[in-house]
């Protein structure tokens, strides 16, 4: 699929903030003061900033409220109403931590928890398409869920932090190896797309126009093997090992700095990957496949 920055941005962006919004409600970052403004400033600076930058692949992002409509059966309006609940219960928390008023870490407690949740819901956004057979299995959602939780582990300077960064590379690794068969065990071909596999074998006897579409924009984006090993290697790198390696030696406040700043370039070059890689089905109506 063709990879759009504004979604890109969207869910690197806003899984670090939640991911960072997560350990400081649970309270494992134990700052007063302004040292707690700045931290819970940057946990909300990101999630909200991720937040606004999906609304910019929207056909008009003046109609983005509606999201918060359709809960029931979309998982974007889970989404949007989980992000605005984690946003808002983390808010006296953060009020607490900078003004020292002292109040029930159980409000954190679910602030973060909700936190966590809104990358669930994001990542079942994806998950959920059965025409990606690439992002359909579970594999997805602990590749979001572990990227917030190494991202907010490494944000908040976590003594911790390089086992989650070491459980990410791993988990990297295994998306990567599923989902690389991933089109072929779910058997699609343009008979499955069809619906006409019963009958017999389906071919295409004509493409259906010669000029560009939507579909063929949107939907379909070829990137060369060689370019995706490359990525790979620069995203593990990056996301992962560097940072746990570094952290693994020093624990000092610029090497967390150092440690985030390669951690979120990584964490863009892997998701850029998520969608170049991602092969919709309706490919196999223009031989894409």
């Amino acid at each position: 699929m063709n990879p759009a920055p504004s979604v890109i941005v969207f869910s690197v962006l806003s899984g670090a903030g939640f991911g960072l919004l997560f350990f400081l409600g649970l309270g494992f970052a134990q700052a007063m003061g302004w040292t707690a403004f700045l931290w819970w400033g940057m946990g909300y600076a990101l999630a909200i900033i991720g937040l606004l930058a999906s609304t910019f692949h929207l056909g008009n992002p003046g109609r983005a409220w509606r999201a918060f409509t359709q809960w029931r059966t979309s998982w974007l309006s889970r989404e949007a109403w989980a992000s605005v609940a984690a946003l808002l219960i983390c808010a006296p928390m953060a009020l607490s931590d900078w003004l020292g008023l002292g109040w029930p870490r159980a409000i954190g407690m679910v602030g973060g928890v909700l936190a966590l949740a809104t990358v669930l819901t994001t990542s079942m956004i994806y998950t959920q398409i059965k025409a990606v057979p690439r992002w359909h299995h579970w594999l997805t959602p602990v590749m979001f869920l572990g990227f917030a939780l190494a991202g907010g582990a490494v944000l908040a300077a976590q003594s911790f932090a390089p086992i989650f960064l070491a459980a990410l590379a791993l988990i990297l690794l295994a998306i990567w190896q599923v989902g690389d068969g991933q089109f072929a065990r779910k058997a699609q071909s343009l008979g499955t797309a069809t619906g006409l596999d019963r009958i017999g074998e389906v071919t295409v006897f004509e493409q259906a126009h010669t000029a560009g579409n939507y579909l063929l924009r949107e939907m379909i984006f070829a990137v060369g093997r060689k370019h995706a090993q490359r990525l790979r290697a620069i995203a593990l790198a990056l996301a992962a090992v560097i940072p746990a390696v570094l952290l693994a030696i020093s624990a000092g406040p610029w090497a967390f700095a150092v440690a985030a700043v390669c951690h979120v370039i990584g964490a863009f070059a892997a998701r850029w990957l998520f969608f170049a890689e991602a092969e919709h089905v309706v490919g196999l109506f223009y031989g894409k496949r």
